[in-house]
């Protein structure tokens, strides 16, 4: 396993993170997954040597109040009956402005000082830890374009919730409570990336160490914008849906929908993934590796590695089948040949799925 170091704080030259490339999605767990389940995956994951664990409060996934927090909950029961704790660097997210679930502090919550406290506190509770290594914004709180929307589209009378220079100050005092070590943004723009490094270096606020964004051969906008940023300023990507939901390993392919995968079960959620320009683009991919002698899923993520902007791919598996296949990835190295036939097909109808 090869490991990569997030980036520089304002109080070093190194934050000191060294994660591991292939990192462990877990939203699954508490839904698609038991919590026997979920500790089956991490036991095989950090035998692999996988360090860098990946949840949020909003977890598991698809979203709601009765399942809410359940993914911490695994997690930290996992790391107490294991007694991993200090061999695992963890990450979790606060959720931003999100009216439709009203069972985060209220329907009008915000990225403030009493929601990011309540929300650290929360997750310091489930994990069974008295840190959090690295914490995210889970998205702006901002009106912004984010969750596939390309397109920025401003109103005049938009209300942008709590501004990005409240939420880093919240950050900074759980930081400076020892609660939290290091702050992430995810979903992010870079006007927000810029934004927050600004104010890391005029303010004193918290810096950044990494963003957490979509990237995959289906959606590589990352590219466009936040790749220059993420070098010149430090703050490398940590992938998100490298395999876009799935659906890059080919299992959705010809209209099949597996018994209780993702896209299955909750189509509406998962429909940027299996958009008409997308199926296509799959089948293309799928095609290129079985032609090369690779496993899709292997060769989607195998990509994601070799960019000089990521530090890690978050992987999710609901089945040890699924984990010994992706953590293959980690050992694949794409040929010049390969990587050119990849660039081929996205020249020809870039980011089918954004």
């Amino acid at each position: 396993m090869e490991y990569r170091t997030l980036g520089a704080t304002t109080q070093g030259p190194a934050c000191g993170l060294s994660v591991s490339v292939v990192s462990l999605g877990t939203m699954t767990y508490g839904e698609q997954n038991t919590e026997a389940e979920g500790h089956a995956l991490m036991d095989r994951a950090a035998e692999a040597g996988v360090n860098f664990l990946d949840a949020a409060e909003l977890y598991p996934i698809s979203p709601s109040a009765e399942t809410q927090g359940r993914t911490e909950e695994i997690i930290g029961t996992w790391m107490k009956a294991r007694g991993c704790r200090d061999r695992m660097i963890v990450a979790s997210k606060v959720v931003a402005r999100s009216p439709a679930m009203p069972w985060f502090r209220g329907a009008d919550h915000r990225l403030n000082r009493a929601n990011i406290a309540a929300a650290v506190d929360g997750s310091l509770k489930r994990l069974q830890t008295d840190v959090i290594d690295l914490y995210y914004l889970h998205w702006p709180d901002r009106r912004t374009n984010y969750f596939g929307q390309l397109g920025y589209r401003h109103e005049s009378n938009d209300d942008d919730g709590a501004p990005l220079e409240e939420s880093l100050k919240a950050l900074q005092e759980q930081v400076q409570a020892g609660k939290i070590r290091h702050i992430g943004l995810s979903n992010e723009t870079p006007w927000g990336v810029h934004r927050a490094l600004t104010l890391a270096e005029t303010a004193g606020l918290p810096r950044p160490v990494c963003i957490q964004n979509p990237y995959s051969l289906l959606n590589r906008t990352f590219e466009v914008g936040l790749a220059e940023m993420a070098i010149r300023g430090d703050v490398p990507l940590v992938a998100y849906s490298p395999l876009a939901g799935g659906v890059l390993t080919g299992k959705y392919r010809a209209g099949a929908r597996p018994d209780g995968a993702r896209i299955t079960r909750w189509p509406g959620r998962y429909s940027r993934y299996i958009k008409p320009r997308a199926l296509p683009a799959v089948d293309q991919y799928v095609t290129l590796a079985r032609a090369a002698g690779l496993d899709p899923a292997q060769m989607a993520l195998a990509f994601t590695l070799r960019q000089p902007f990521l530090a890690s791919s978050i992987v999710g598996a609901t089945s040890l089948e699924q984990l010994e296949t992706n953590l293959g990835a980690a050992d694949l190295t794409l040929s010049d040949d390969l990587m050119a036939a990849i660039e081929a097909i996205h020249a020809r109808d870039p980011d089918p799925a954004p």
